[in-house]
């Protein structure tokens, strides 16, 4: 499928079971030529194809299909005065020039990309998922502030740049918003304060799953993005960090009955989306309008190509599969118990070592949270976790023993299916609502920006402002905000689970309230590099946390079988008074100490979400408790540097101040 090389030519091949006419259009840039496929010669099943000799890379091309005699069926959106994007195309022209209205107003080509490039021995980093620690970013908005210091800001050569900023906070991966060709372009929304054009930053409005988005390429020209990309991935395989992407297999940007025709629609539109039989009306389990048919054998085939020439071709680690409960919907919508897109990739050997996450539910409701198919195989944005975590530590009661179950990789979620606590992505932010700082500086949502009258963004946020809506001069509030960030942070980093990390977080990141920026690209969305200094204190935290987590066995368990059976692990329940933990409705927290058997490795972490300070008697132990983590400290005292523990002057009890987490270490 698609377009490929062949000795003295190159070979054009596409799906299209309903069309009767089809014509390929080729382009060099300056002049254009229109071949018509005689269908006894050129059609295989319904496989249209030709083998046209002379032509090699750079050369650029459309379709156009047609059905005739037109029969009326509300089906299909056959127009052959479109000149359509070829689904398997490797590289797109016509869309480099980021957020212009040209892109909406000229047609976009494919263009067949050279395929020479010095990968220098590169080979897949194969960190296990138990010790992978995320950090979820946007390509373009990491680098686009001008305080970023980079040379191609916005690209994938500018995120190279930041390297060793990523290397010295000591995640191990970074997850990419959409890279793929997206329509940034296509929406007509202001800003209703100062009239600014608004764009679709986050890139959730695809436009051809093969090929990376030019407008992300330094030197996007005759398909440069794809070397580009290459180029990225490999200097962050040089570093030790791999790539996983963010992938949006549930609907494309063609939108619903009014929405433009760019590629599916045109070629095969009841083949590509599920529709309405009776009326061809598109089937909206996504909220974007269609709902790709993701289940039909021809777009299964072509997501698993898709998937599979990210990993062989451009040596991607991972995916994260967005809204991916539709890809277990059949062709009529329903809910399938046993999915084959899901199962293909789940048992796909050339994806044996690649990361498979599931955001396990859709617009629709669908919710599969611990339920997603898996196979044993799935991992799955825990959305769980960031709620849970949430509200304990904005004080709600009644989440005590939830929040041990959290901690404990949600043994309740993923034991019972055949899986491990690294299947847990644990999560308390991403790009979908408030940042960190935000999560502790706003109760409500402040969304005017987006031009929707604040309808739009989750109105459920579990978020608590500490006394003052957005922000403010009070120190004693700011010191409480700070205090909040590090306990999110420290319940995160050392729970089981894999931690994911919102890019920013680390540095205290404000969206001022924004909690759905996905079209604000300014600085609403970009990451301002000078809180990296202005917050030291707090990107610290996060490096010794991190760090910590890479040095303890205790944190990365790679079973749930030590739950009971005797394993090397021990887990004990403490509260106020050691080994008498308080599960009670109004109980606000817990104390968990994990250890080796064998006077092996013992962790002692005390959460405290009460609003008044409390001591801890500490468990007893063979060897003298040591601090590690007290939330309420001031850097660099709130976390010790490694063999740099602080001394306690009591080994009998600590005292824990309000909203407080600790952590100690014997």
């Amino acid at each position: 499928m698609g377009a490929s090389l062949a000795r003295g030519g190159i070979n054009f091949a596409i799906f299209s079971k309903h069309a009767t006419h089809a014509w390929l259009v080729l382009n060099d840039g300056d002049s254009t030529v229109e071949l018509e496929l005689n269908p006894k010669l050129n059609r295989t099943g319904h496989i249209w194809h030709i083998l046209v000799r002379g032509v090699d890379a750079g050369v650029r091309y459309n379709w156009r299909f047609d059905r005739r005699p037109d029969d009326g069926s509300v089906m299909h959106r056959f127009d052959p005065s479109y000149l359509l994007l070829d689904p398997y195309a490797l590289a797109m022209v016509g869309g480099e020039q980021w957020g212009s209205l040209d892109k909406l107003q000229t047609a976009r080509r494919c263009i067949v990309p050279a395929t020479d490039f010095d990968w220098q021995w590169d080979q897949p980093l194969n960190l296990p998922l138990a010790e992978t620690i995320i950090y979820e970013m946007h390509v373009r908005g990491f680098t686009r502030h001008p305080s970023s210091g980079v040379s191609a800001p916005g690209t994938f050569l500018g995120l190279t740049e930041k390297i060793p900023y990523l290397r010295e906070l000591g995640i191990t991966a970074v997850e990419l918003l959409p890279v793929n060709e997206f329509e940034e372009s296509d929406t007509d929304r202001v800003n209703p304060a100062t009239g600014e054009r608004l764009l679709n930053l986050w890139g959730y409005q695809p436009i051809g799953f093969f090929a990376p988005n030019a407008a992300y390429a330094a030197n996007s020209a005759n398909g440069g993005a794809v070397a580009e990309f290459k180029e990225m991935v490999r200097r962050f395989h040089q570093a030790g960090i791999e790539v996983i992407l963010d992938v949006v297999f549930n609907h494309t940007c063609e939108g619903d009955l009014r929405g433009p025709t760019r590629s599916f629609r045109g070629i095969d539109n009841s083949t590509y989306y599920i529709l309405n039989p009776a009326t061809g009306e598109y089937l909206n389990y996504s909220g974007c309008g269609n709902t790709l048919n993701c289940n039909h054998p021809v777009v299964r085939r072509m997501i698993v190509d898709a998937i599979q020439y990210w990993v062989t071709e451009m040596h991607v680690d991972g995916f994260r599969f967005d809204l991916a409960s539709i890809l277990g919907r059949g062709q009529d919508g329903s809910v399938l118990a046993n999915p084959p897109l899901l199962e293909e990739l789940a048992s796909s050997p050339v994806l044996a070592n690649t990361k498979l996450i599931a955001e396990a539910w859709d617009a629709a409701g669908l919710y599969q949270v611990g339920t997603f198919p898996s196979w044993g195989r799935w991992a799955e944005w825990n959305g769980k976790f960031r709620d849970d975590v949430r509200r304990f530590m904005r004080g709600e009661p009644g989440l005590t023993t939830v929040l041990a179950t959290r901690l404990l990789g949600s043994p309740d979620l993923y034991q019972t299916s055949a899986r491990e606590p690294y299947h847990s992505i644990n999560f308390v932010t991403c790009h979908d609502g408030f940042t960190l700082r935000d999560l502790v500086s706003y109760e409500a949502k402040h969304n005017e920006a987006n031009g929707e009258d604040n309808a739009d963004g989750g109105n459920d946020n579990h978020s608590w402002n500490c006394g003052v809506e957005g922000e403010t001069e009070s120190e004693q509030v700011n010191s409480l905000r700070l205090r909040q960030q590090k306990n999110f942070a420290t319940l995160l980093l050392l729970s089981h689970g894999v931690p994911m990390i919102l890019a920013g977080d680390e540095m205290g990141r404000t969206q001022n309230g924004n909690n759905n920026a996905y079209c604000q690209d300014n600085e609403t969305s970009w990451v301002d590099w000078s809180l990296a200094e202005t917050n030291a204190g707090l990107r610290r935290f996060f490096q010794q946390l991190i760090a910590f987590r890479k040095r303890s066995r205790l944190l990365r368990r790679t079973r749930f079988a030590w739950l009971g059976n005797g394993e090397s692990l021990m887990i004990t329940w403490h509260g106020t008074r050691r080994l008498n933990a308080d599960w009670s409705h109004d109980s606000r927290t817990l104390a968990l100490q994990l250890g080796e058997r064998h006077d092996g490795e013992q962790l002692f972490v005390v959460a405290n979400a009460y609003w008044g300070g409390l001591t801890f008697e500490l468990p007893e132990f063979s060897r003298p408790w040591r601090r590690l983590v007290d939330t309420s400290l001031d850097s660099p005292d709130d976390c010790a540097e490694p063999g740099a523990e602080f001394a306690l002057k009591s080994q009998a009890s600590y005292f824990v101040p309000a909203r407080t987490v600790c952590v100690f270490v014997a």
